[in-house]
């Protein structure tokens, strides 16, 4: 039983932002596994309503999720998401350091499946448009750790974009070797800031790291970075 009132990071009259858990996908999928959308019963605060999602993230990404409270939330937090208005910054420890400190990958991506592999996303000409900032923070010994600002919202587009550049996050299962002793995918939605209300300033939400990411820091020297 997933317990999401410690998960809540922040809440008022429309929204909800949710410090999503690693491993857990955010809707039912295929498998029919639990999803996070069965527990948000728990998180209702009083509306006879659920909330539902406003955007998405992988299953095996952690941190801020954005949920609406009501149908008129929901339809304000679309316009904020499709009109990229949204501000996501997403933290990525890597194997390999891109060559540039910072820059910007600006590689189209398309979705293909295939009887043997299932669905995937790949660099292709004939993709969306997709671009995404990145900034190295720091790392050693082959890890890095990376800002992540995605301008675009494609489908595993940071993971695709890394893969691309040589930079694989750590413990990536679909578009790299998976190290045999890493079982979680290291990537964190760390920051979302959303202009919600024209006379109010925006919301600004942080999402912790999870333990899994703070062991990864520790082992860069890096443990004190985020405290």
């Amino acid at each position: 039983m997933l317990d999401l009132a410690p998960l809540v990071l922040f809440h008022d009259p429309l929204i909800i932002v949710l410090n999503k858990p690693a491993g857990i996908p955010v809707h039912v999928g295929p498998s029919g596994k639990d999803c996070l959308e069965d527990y948000f019963d728990q998180i209702r605060f009083g509306l006879p309503r659920l909330p539902a999602l406003a955007h998405r993230l992988d299953a095996d990404t952690s941190g801020c999720l954005v949920l609406g409270r009501h149908p008129k939330a929901l339809r304000r937090l679309g316009r904020i998401f499709s009109q990229r208005q949204a501000q996501k910054t997403y933290l990525a420890i890597t194997k390999n350091r891109p060559e540039q400190t910072e820059g910007r990958i600006d590689l189209p991506l398309l979705k293909v499946s295939s009887k043997a592999k299932g669905w995937r996303m790949q660099v292709d000409e004939a993709g969306k448009p997709s671009i995404t900032e990145y900034r190295v923070l720091g790392g050693q010994d082959g890890r890095y750790l990376l800002e992540m600002s995605p301008l675009t919202g494609r489908t595993h587009q940071i993971r695709v974009h890394l893969a691309a550049l040589g930079c694989p996050i750590l413990g990536e299962p679909k578009y790299a070797d998976r190290d045999q002793d890493e079982s979680h995918l290291h990537l964190h939605s760390r920051r979302i800031r959303l202009p919600l209300y024209a006379n109010k300033g925006e919301i600004d939400v942080i999402a912790p790291v999870p333990k899994h990411f703070e062991k990864a820091l520790n082992r860069m020297a890096l443990g004190n970075f985020f405290r």
